[in-house]
């Protein structure tokens, strides 16, 4: 079936006029919340906090038949409870496991529970569930519920820091407590789980799951999927909203974001007289306050895709309460606000190529930019050769406009080659100086259009 691919709105920013812009790729959700894939998969699988897991197929049609169905005799949901996150193990194509963040009807406690599909590769064993772990949550709000697997394999888990408001009972800082943390645990070594050694409590005081704490909701966090740094975005109390950089590979030191003795680099309550110095936590690679309407982050993911060059070297996010699309570049901290649907934008994802998704209301959306109109070499009238190529390419080009330019891009975005080319039907280009791998090509015509194709270098 035929979708009409909807063009919300979209903002021009920056001096290549890129434009930052969100297509409707899937509808008939109800509030998803987290949007995700096993490794090499090309299905997403959108979360909703009812308590259902949906398949949502490439060409954006979504299966009939949820994935997994969590009923109301299992989990708790409305406002911030709810089914929240999942997680496909590492090896999910051979074991068949994945890992499920909800609130537990009973009592509100937070579950992770690891499931395993069934024969039908669309359907979930729902009698498989076996829980790993409970943390019991004295108020409503402030679940967390992101849960993702790092590059060394591990399974790291956000938790909030057990809800009201300005954490009454000081948890996150409490090394005896499993609120306000990111833990992080071995789901192979042992059963339930195991303890990775590294862990910074092991073998000392506080609780051994404690990957870091000073947390007071992550909403969300990310790796980045080609080089294993992780973002993290903290939601504020009344202040300021939070995105943290750890760069890969992750320490193991034990890492303090501050909460609730600081919110983001302003002061918040150090009356305990426990609060480590600020200099000593970790301190956000940016933050925004509540003015425009903004209330609450919701946290991203740092583009690693191939479709849109001007999107290398971004992380992107938004509020949840405005719905507004933002990113921050590389290591500089300021923030561009590019894009203001409306809405709320409760959650990101990312499919197996880096290309980014975004939930608004019960509408799956792609993020695109605009500007580029990138098109298919092959079907415009271009091609080269050859391709796998060793030193040197020969572009042919078939089309009624000359080219004016070649770029060239590695699989983590960035720019690795750049020429200007001639008036030539058929210029050549040396490729000497890449180095073996898998590349992006793309051309500009004297219109301002692009083509963009894959580049193999042997």
């Amino acid at each position: 079936m035929k979708k009409i691919l909807l063009i919300i709105s979209f903002f021009a920013f920056s001096a290549n006029a890129q434009t930052v812009a969100i297509q409707s790729f899937a509808t008939g959700f109800t509030s998803p919340v987290e949007i995700t894939h096993p490794a090499n998969d090309a299905r997403l699988f959108v979360v909703e906090q009812g308590g259902n897991i949906k398949i949502l197929n490439p060409d954006g049609t979504v299966n009939a038949t949820p994935f997994l169905t969590l009923t109301s005799a299992t989990i708790a949901s409305g406002g911030e409870r709810g089914l929240l996150g999942l997680a496909f193990h590492p090896n999910y194509a051979s074991n068949g496991y994945f890992y499920v963040d909800y609130t537990r009807a009973s009592d509100g406690a937070t579950v992770i529970a690891r499931y395993s599909v069934s024969a039908n590769p669309n359907v979930a064993d729902a009698s498989s569930a076996s829980i790993l772990m409970t943390i019991a949550q004295p108020f409503a709000n402030h679940n967390g519920g992101t849960v993702k697997f790092g590059p060394d394999g591990y399974l790291y888990i956000g938790m909030g820091d057990g809800g009201s408001g300005g954490d009454p009972g000081n948890r996150a800082q409490n090394i005896n407590e499993n609120l306000g943390k990111i833990l992080r645990i071995d789901v192979d070594s042992a059963s339930p789980y195991g303890i990775p050694p590294t862990n910074p409590f092991v073998g000392v005081a506080g609780n051994d799951e404690i990957w870091s704490i000073g947390m007071r909701n992550p909403w969300k966090f990310s790796f980045n999927r080609l080089n294993g740094d992780l973002w993290v975005a903290d939601v504020g109390q009344s202040l300021a909203e939070e995105i943290n950089k750890i760069p890969s590979p992750l320490p193991n030191t034990g890492l303090n974001f501050g909460w609730r003795c600081y919110e983001g680099n302003l002061t918040y309550d150090t009356s305990s007289g426990t609060c480590p110095a600020y200099a000593s936590t970790v301190a956000p690679i940016t933050q925004y306050g509540h003015g425009s309407g903004r209330c609450s982050i919701t946290g991203g993911y740092f583009y690693t895709g191939s479709m849109y060059p001007n999107f290398a070297n971004k992380y992107f996010f938004a509020d949840y309460c405005t719905a507004e699309i933002a990113y921050i570049t590389g290591t500089d901290g300021t923030i561009t606000w590019a894009l203001n649907p409306a809405g709320s934008l409760t959650t990101f994802g990312e499919d197996k190529d880096g290309e980014l998704y975004c939930a608004i209301g019960n509408v799956i959306y792609k993020i695109y930019d605009a500007s580029l109109g990138i098109k298919d070499f092959n079907r415009n009238g271009l091609s080269f050769y050859p391709n796998p190529a060793k030193t040197e390419i020969v572009i042919r080009n078939a089309t009624d406009s000359a080219l004016s330019q070649l770029r060239i891009f590695d699989l983590t975005g960035k720019l690795v080659m750049e020429k200007v080319l001639g008036n030539e039907a058929s210029p050549s280009v040396t490729i000497s100086a890449l180095s073996q791998g898998i590349y992006m090509l793309v051309v500009q015509d004297s219109s301002g259009n692009q083509y963009q194709s894959k580049l193999v270098v042997q």
